[in-house]
């Protein structure tokens, strides 16, 4: 007989962000890690930098990041942040970091690279991040477009689509029916972190409105439109 898995509170935030200013949004991660109560904190797509697409890359081993690990330390949480980081032979990615109290690491490059994107190349292919035995199935935005992607993601064994996302205010609908999408075909959680305020890229109005739901489709937290907000959910197996 199968044991249960300990029930896994994760949160999706959505940060003030300054553009280009990775210190200050460093400390602003560290906020919501101690503020979220939760194992796993997700942040949205290049949530260190803000959606500019010239920023710098960010190594692992960046001092910058050093307050988040220690919140991370702190509450016990893998918190999954937003960065540009160099590949191999040179070449830049958008990419989820997985930190937690021991240090920082790629978990995830995204594969669906935008055309506007056109600095950075596609990641090797999909990933699943474990944490307490809960699997992880991540994405980047564009990549939840695909439903190529998420059933390459769920081949590998996920329990969670859990993704980074940048939309604007006007398409605030696309992740919920992203995510819909996703339960249907799947049959797993999902949650999206979603970008609140203004970036980048033409973003001067980013959608926010972070989610979780749970595999029937329902929405078990969903945040709002401004900047700032943290929610939560509680994932547990079937009795």
């Amino acid at each position: 007989m199968l044991v249960p898995r300990q029930p896994l509170v994760i949160a999706v935030c959505q940060p003030r962000i300054t553009a280009y200013q990775v210190v200050a949004n460093a400390a602003e991660h560290a906020d919501a890690v101690r503020a979220a109560s939760a194992r796993v904190v997700v942040f949205p797509e290049l949530s260190l930098t803000g959606y500019q697409l010239d920023a710098p890359a960010i190594a692992a081993d960046d001092s910058r990041l050093a307050p988040i690990i220690e919140a991370c330390a702190e509450t016990g949480a893998t918190a999954l942040v937003g960065a540009p980081v160099q590949g191999e032979a040179g070449r830049a990615h958008i990419a989820m970091l997985a930190i937690d109290g021991a240090g920082v690491r790629v978990a995830y490059r995204k594969v669906h690279v935008h055309e506007s994107e056109e600095r950075f190349s596609p990641g090797d292919g999909p990933a699943v991040l474990e944490v307490d035995g809960w699997r992880l199935g991540l994405a980047i935005c564009f990549d939840t477009s695909f439903a190529t992607h998420d059933a390459a993601t769920a081949a590998l064994g996920m329990d969670v689509y859990v993704a980074s996302v940048l939309d604007h205010d006007r398409d605030a609908h696309v992740p919920s029916e992203r995510a819909q999408r996703v339960i249907a075909d799947r049959g797993v959680w999902v949650a999206t972190a979603s970008f609140a305020g203004s970036t980048g890229g033409g973003f001067d109005q980013a959608a926010g409105r972070s989610a979780i739901w749970s595999p029937d489709g329902e929405v078990l937290a969903q945040a709002g439109p401004e900047a700032g907000e943290i929610v939560r959910a509680t994932l547990r197996d079937p009795v």
